[in-house]
């Protein structure tokens, strides 16, 4: 039986979560919950799965829930709330589901507790990949995938040294945007923000949803490997796939690929996560192959995605700049969704919020931290 606490637990991948423990519920048990401001869920939740503690951002809605819940339950609230739930005495693994930058702390403090971390939050690793890593090596703990794509790689891999790779390759839906054809770049000023949002592939949340229709979460995700994988950015790939059935792949030094399939469904890696390095019997993701029946592939279109290449050099240069790069983003993407930008003018506050800053080298959490709000006002303005 796993132990585990999971922070984000009302958001798309935290519902997941919950219902992959429902699935196996003789070998997950939910000890703890953190929800951002959904009350009623995270009550629904905790009357079902019996936490130890639960917390919640707004005080006052803290304050509603321990007179509801009476003392069958802690409740806490806010940044402390989330630092007591990351080192519960009694976890095993911490699953991180917070967008934004929230996660980090609780990830740190959940490491330094000797606990392992599941990461769906890619700023964690994005922003302080090296800082988390060194961490997690000195603590003897592990840092577990739970996106789709490093999830593959992680099974992919299997323990084999990374001298043995040539390049890891992630895959990549597209987005909605893909066809040149429909969507030329002359179109792109015109993207609504409901467009932005039909994704073809997956039911996610707001903020990675128009990532995805940007190629942004690609290129975090470009970021995240090369730290979760000890991998340089040279040997981190993108492939288009627009089925979404092969998550990703890895070829070695001799030409062998290896690919990790399935139907898209974010239960799987987070199953995954949770049950390693067992694999538990689940029928709720079936492949069927016939019924598929073509899997194409194709380069990024980089001329009409220039977020790829955005984060690569900002992985390249590290220090600071990925940190930059991911808060320029986070500001852009709510500007946009609240239509005070248009769709380019995503990648371009980005790009031009990168290009005002001056890089830290093997900058502090601190520093990480200044870069990061540094970030959020020049690209704001």
């Amino acid at each position: 039986m796993k132990n585990v606490v999971l922070l984000g637990s009302t958001g798309s991948i935290g519902t997941s979560t919950v219902k992959v423990a429902e699935d196996l519920p003789d070998q997950i048990r939910l000890i703890g919950l953190a929800a951002g401001g959904n009350d009623e869920l995270l009550l629904e939740q905790t009357r079902k799965h019996k936490p130890a503690v639960i917390s919640i951002n707004d005080p006052a809605k803290a304050d509603e829930l321990r007179a509801t819940l009476g003392t069958s339950c802690e409740v806490c609230c806010g940044n402390e709330g989330l630092l007591k739930l990351a080192t519960l005495p009694t976890a095993d693994i911490v699953l991180i589901a917070i967008v934004g930058t929230a996660g980090l702390q609780p990830a740190l403090a959940a490491i330094r507790a000797g606990k392992d971390i599941a990461v769906a939050s890619k700023e964690i690793l994005v922003m302080a990949g090296e800082i988390v890593m060194n961490e997690a090596r000195k603590h003897g703990v592990r840092v577990l995938a739970v996106d789709s794509e490093h999830s593959a790689i992680f099974q992919c891999l299997d323990g084999k040294p990374t001298d043995s790779v040539r390049q890891l390759l992630l895959t990549a839906s597209g987005g909605p945007f893909r066809d040149k054809t429909l969507w030329p770049k002359e179109k792109f000023s015109k993207i609504t923000v409901e467009r932005a949002l039909k994704h073809p592939s997956w039911v996610m949340g707001r903020k990675i949803t128009i990532d995805s229709a940007t190629l942004f979460n690609k290129g975090l995700e470009m970021i995240e490997a090369r730290w979760l994988f000890d991998i340089e950015m040279a040997r981190v790939g993108v492939v288009v796939h627009p089925q979404s059935i092969v998550h990703s792949m890895v070829e070695f030094v001799d030409g062998s690929l290896i690919a990790q399939l399935s139907t898209p469904d974010m239960c799987l890696p987070i199953q995954y996560a949770l049950t390693y390095p067992d694999r538990a019997a689940s029928d709720r993701v079936q492949t069927n192959f016939s019924k598929i029946g073509t899997l194409t592939f194709e380069e990024p279109d980089v001329d009409r995605f220039p977020a790829i290449e955005l984060a690569r050099r900002a992985g390249e240069v590290g220090g600071t700049l990925p940190a930059v790069l991911n808060a320029a983003n986070e500001i852009a993407v709510e500007a946009f969704v609240n239509r005070k930008i248009n769709f380019p003018q995503i990648t371009e506050t980005v790009r031009r919020t990168m290009d005002a800053h001056s890089v830290v080298t093997h900058p502090t959490l601190d520093q990480i931290l200044e870069a990061d709000a540094w970030a959020r006002r020049a690209a704001a303005k």
